[in-house]
């Protein structure tokens, strides 16, 4: 989630360039009406949106599907004194020239990490076989 059109668009098609399938929203009501319609392994949303904070919204994320990994991204991580203890989410990322690579290394380690604590395919999880699907 992002409310800047450039960011959106520019994330999305790296993160689309590596495999990724991306949903987009504009605001975290969008990302929550969205989340409460489509199953997705990892969220990436940004911190300064209209209508509710990033850290807003990963409390009401949690809420509903505490396992979901978040990543925050902002511009103001330095100044605003942004982390994971602050903010409930398991990865911040200042927006910066190196965010991409930032990025991409993080959403790898976190859908390895929460691979390992979902159960096998054969026990029925659903959407076993699709593509990993990130909401940006």
């Amino acid at each position: 989630m992002d409310d800047n059109d450039h960011g959106l668009v520019a994330r999305k098609s790296v993160l689309a360039e590596l495999g990724y399938q991306v949903r987009t929203a504009r605001n975290g009501e969008e990302a929550l009406e969205r989340f409460s319609e489509e199953s997705f392994h990892l969220v990436v949303t940004d911190y300064r949106m209209p209508k509710m904070n990033g850290a807003e919204l990963i409390r009401r994320l949690r809420r509903d599907r505490p396992g979901v990994p978040i990543v925050l991204l902002s511009g103001h991580v330095a100044t605003l004194g942004l982390d994971e203890a602050s903010t409930g989410a398991d990865a911040v990322i200042a927006k910066s020239a190196t965010e991409m690579g930032n990025l991409t290394r993080t959403l790898r380690r976190l859908l390895r990490q929460s691979a390992v604590r979902r159960p096998p395919a054969s026990q029925g999880r659903p959407g076993a076989a699709r593509a990993k699907r990130a909401a940006t």
